[in-house]
């Protein structure tokens, strides 16, 4: 099934992914032929992950999620997603608006 997926590499960055076989794809970053950026920071260890109904769809969350802040991926992985629209980019430095 494919995946959208975050690693949490030894240097305490986060390396953004997606696959068609996620255990398949953490298998070959573990054994450092994954992409060369965890290659470099090695070990890894799955942070998140979410299956999605077509490689597209796991595709385009990888490369939205890439844009994301920190602050903002870890929110994500932690499950507080009411947090997520006030951490985008867009927002950041706007006061909150009281309603």
């Amino acid at each position: 099934m494919p995946a959208v997926y975050i690693l949490r590499c030894s240097d305490g960055t986060y390396y953004v992914g997606s696959t068609r076989n996620l255990q398949h794809r953490l298998d070959q970053h573990a054994a450092g032929r994954g992409a060369e950026y965890t290659r470099m920071r090695l070990p890894v260890e799955l942070a998140w992950a979410q299956e999605t109904g077509s490689v597209r769809e796991a595709y385009g969350w990888e490369r939205r999620i890439h844009g994301w802040s920190r602050a903002k991926r870890e929110a994500l992985m932690r499950g507080d997603f009411e947090l997520l629209p006030e951490l985008s980019s867009r927002r950041a430095g706007r006061p909150r608006e009281d309603t």
